[in-house]
């Protein structure tokens, strides 16, 4: 914990072949001294939640490369920095989504349409997530099984209050997303990451039983997993699932899967991505329209609670009481709207596809060692020395931006976010290939 006043500052000096990274932390003056002059304090310590005060000198490691490449391509231009940090989609909103939009504020009562959707959602909307993933999946959900949120991390946060308590554990498979170990923890909940199975990124079974102890009450997974890119099959997921109603039986309590699915629609080489609710009673879906229709900045998704899901009548009304405690109060109107009317139609996702082969073929052809991805718009290959984050930097001399694993529970191993116009991408590799035989020669 750092104390009062305490703050960390990120210095990042790039020359001519030359990165230089610094961390400073010290006491910032001026915050106490405003503190001091403030009538309201004087006498008394400032209250703040000294969890968030810890983080301001932990920010995301993903978001820190961003921040650089932004600034680096201000110094030599955005053709010349190949980012490959931050995961924001890249191809176009289908032109069916903005007219939709369009129709809708040209056709609607201004008031009906922009006025405060319901706690639990709109039911049409809800109905047209309902009938479309029982159309695709042979499901059977209704509208009461559906609660709109704020994008796949609205859900996530629903998802884990309505099931897990204060003091309970949940699980997660590493390589994982870094921030659910916020979502995680600020549930009052306690986070368990299971090992990574680097020969394929499957679950590491090797392990899970001495993990899955009788206080885990949810299982967080990713997939198609960022970082990874793998795609869980079926038979990982039957196997796990046979493994919790083992336990089940044994501790006398629910384990709950909550599945994280925002890249459910980009699965490669013509496979589809198993749905996880068909193999398992008690899953909470959560999934966001960030990457299907590229609009991660409308900050739209949805939690899909199993019909067969103990007390699944109760966990929408449920969530719609945990969203008076985090202020959650329902996504926009409007995008709900259209959410409901595009919910089969996603933007043209073959690209990632093309981009991911591009760089798997360059990286096997230059010795790496890599799992080809099955989905998504990341791969996550083996640095070619043991400290990846030491291999990131050397990379950032010739403008490549990677990202170090460790965050993401891969130490060693470093991801790329390929979420880019193929023709940046394929002037980037032989970028990568200078990279390679310079700071690596065999």
């Amino acid at each position: 914990m750092f104390s009062r006043g305490c703050i960390i500052r990120l210095y990042v000096s790039a020359g001519a072949g030359d990165i230089r990274i610094f961390y400073f932390a010290g006491i910032d003056e001026k915050v106490l001294a405003a503190d001091s002059l403030n009538p309201l304090h004087a006498g008394k310590e400032t209250m703040i939640n000294e969890e968030y005060i810890s983080m301001l000198g932990k920010k995301s490691v993903i978001r820190e490369l961003s921040e650089y490449a932004t600034a680096r391509a201000k110094e030599i231009g955005a053709e010349n920095v190949y980012d490959f940090s931050l995961g924001n989609p890249s191809v176009p909103t289908p032109q069916s989504f903005d007219d939709t939009i369009i129709d809708l504020v040209k056709t609607m009562d201004s008031v009906s349409l922009h006025g405060y959707s319901p706690s639990n959602g709109l039911p049409e909307a809800k109905q047209q997530v309902a009938d479309s993933l029982n159309r695709r999946f042979d499901m059977d959900y209704t509208a009461n099984h559906i609660f709109p949120t704020s994008g796949a991390a609205g859900a996530i946060a629903h998802a884990l209050r309505a099931v897990v308590r204060p003091g309970e554990t949940v699980l997660v498979f590493a390589p994982y997303f870094p921030e659910y170990n916020p979502y995680i923890t600020f549930t009052g909940a306690k986070i368990r990451v299971v090992p990574a199975n680097f020969r394929d990124f499957q679950v590491n079974f090797d392990v899970l039983d001495e993990y899955l102890t009788s206080d885990v009450a949810a299982i967080l997974i990713n997939s198609p997993n960022n970082p990874s890119g793998a795609v869980y099959s079926e038979e990982t997921l039957q196997r796990l699932f046979d493994v919790c109603r083992a336990k089940e039986k044994e501790y006398g309590h629910s384990i709950f899967i909550i599945s994280d699915e925002p890249y459910r629609e980009i699965s490669f080489d013509g496979k589809k991505v198993p749905y996880t609710a068909k193999f398992y009673d008690n899953t909470l879906t959560c999934y966001s329209f960030s990457k299907s229709l590229s609009i991660p900045g409308e900050r739209i998704g949805y939690v899909a609670v199993n019909p067969r899901c103990e007390k699944a009548d109760r966990l929408v009304p449920v969530m719609a009481q945990i969203s008076r405690g985090i202020g959650h109060n329902c996504p926009s109107s409007l995008i709900c709207r259209a959410m409901g009317k595009c919910v089969d139609i996603t933007s043209d996702l073959s690209v990632y596809e093309t981009n991911m082969n591009l760089l798997y073929d360059t990286f096997v052809r230059l010795g790496f060692t890599v799992v080809r991805p099955g989905g998504t718009f990341y791969i996550f290959p083996k640095a070619l020395e043991e400290d990846a984050n030491a291999f990131c930097r050397k990379a950032l001399k010739y403008d490549l931006v990677f990202v170090p694993g460790d965050s993401f529970g891969g130490p060693g191993y470093f991801r790329v976010a390929y979420c880019l116009d193929t023709d940046k991408v394929k002037r980037s590799l032989p970028v990568i290939e200078k990279f390679v035989r310079s700071e690596y020669p065999a």
